[in-house]
């Protein structure tokens, strides 16, 4: 059932992992520089899509809530023999892939969600790799729970808002 499948890849599949590599993250974990996971979320997880991906939509919901219970129960692991772990999710929005490819049977394009969202154009590999590279970095070792929106300011837009009225 495709339930199953989206549940088991996007919000099963992190959990497990992150339970079996536990060891390894504590042992790289240092007093100032923590071991890190990032999880890969959507946009589409805190704001539902306007399609009916009901199952992708409620799994990113998912690994988004089970990133900030994650970095909870992870910070603080001197009694497991590590120090800290901190958790955090990438959220992308709209990035040309073959799944979102898919939101063609609906009339969503890359060239339509760019004529509504406030800067102009569809994310990209780069994007999100900066996106990780900072949380990796020594610069988001005091960030932990968070959902990292990058979606071009898609989520930041009110609805119903038509972009062209911008002043």
């Amino acid at each position: 059932m495709a339930w199953d499948k989206v549940l088991a890849l996007n919000v099963k599949a992190p959990f497990h992992l992150t339970v079996a590599l536990l060891p390894l993250l504590d042992k790289g974990s240092k007093p100032n520089d923590p071991a890190r996971v990032i999880n890969i979320g959507s946009s589409a997880g805190i704001r539902p899509q306007a399609f009916p991906t009901f199952a992708y939509d409620t799994s990113k919901a998912a690994i988004n809530f089970l990133t900030q219970k994650l970095s909870y129960w992870l910070a603080r692991r001197t009694d497991k023999g590590g120090h800290s772990i901190t958790v955090n999710s990438i959220a992308p929005g709209y990035v040309p892939t073959k799944m979102s490819k898919q939101l063609g049977t609906y009339g969503m394009s890359g060239d339509r969600l760019n004529s509504v969202q406030p800067l102009p154009r569809t994310g990209g590999a780069e994007d999100m790799a900066g996106a990780a590279i900072f949380l990796a970095s020594r610069a988001g070792a005091w960030v932990t729970g968070i959902v990292l929106v990058v979606d071009g300011g898609l989520l930041a837009t009110p609805p119903g808002v038509s972009l062209s009225a911008k002043l």
